[in-house]
């Protein structure tokens, strides 16, 4: 296996204010089995050796609480743009290590393991940009008006998960395309801009434990994993 050590950045984004969840609060600052959210992604790719450094984009209202509730010597904090894609950009402009390859993930998908993280950092380097996805294990129907058009065949579904990675300098190229001529949709991850640029975005295989802290019913599923 090739050294991987300190290759790799993270941009976490957390400048969502998770409406779905309710509350008053950020739902990644919500405590989930005695501690925020956010800490659990966080401090996994801190104590990786192949991360290099995190910068974490959050919401302007709340940097400085998250600046005085927790600091690690390898993480930065920054404030999050309008789009989930411009907080990671402003995310990817804050790094400042020399890794080459930078991993985005979402802190609302707090149980990342170790070992995803690890296949992402392989396949950045053996094959290129990449995203951790599930297979769909349900049909997949395509309706309109409430009525079944067609069936898609599930084998060639891929549910996106995250960390999505890609090269730091593809990245920037690629904002700054976007800065140049903007796009005409809204990306909601960065293998849709990967895709939309006309780059190879291979698929590393995630599992239900990377799912995503959406609603107040997953807060409770969530729960139980955190004992």
């Amino acid at each position: 296996m090739q050294n991987l050590k300190g290759r790799f950045a993270a941009v976490l984004p957390a400048g969502g204010l998770g409406k779905r969840m309710g509350g008053n609060i950020p739902k990644q600052l919500m405590v989930l089995g005695g501690k925020p959210v956010y800490r659990y992604s966080l401090e996994t790719f801190l104590e990786m050796d192949e991360i290099a450094e995190v910068v974490m984009a959050v919401p302007a209202d709340w940097k400085d609480h998250f600046e005085k509730e927790f600091s690690h010597p390898k993480l930065k904090i920054v404030v999050g743009g309008a789009e989930r894609w411009q907080s990671v950009e402003n995310g990817v402009n804050a790094l400042t290590s020399n890794a080459e390859y930078v991993l985005v993930h979402d802190v609302a998908r707090p149980f990342v393991s170790k070992e995803i993280i690890l296949d992402v950092c392989e396949t950045l380097i053996s094959k290129g940009s990449c995203l951790v996805a599930k297979p769909a294990v349900d049909t997949i129907k395509i309706a309109k008006d409430g009525r079944v058009e067609t069936t898609i065949d599930r084998n060639t579904v891929w549910m996106a998960q995250t960390p999505q990675a890609a090269s730091i300098a593809l990245l920037k190229k690629l904002y700054g395309r976007i800065a140049a001529e903007p796009l005409n949709f809204t990306p909601t991850d960065e293998a849709s801009i990967l895709e939309y640029f006309g780059e190879r975005v291979y698929i590393v295989k995630g599992n239900t434990a990377n799912d995503k802290l959406t609603t107040p019913e997953d807060f409770e599923i969530f729960a139980n994993r955190a004992k």
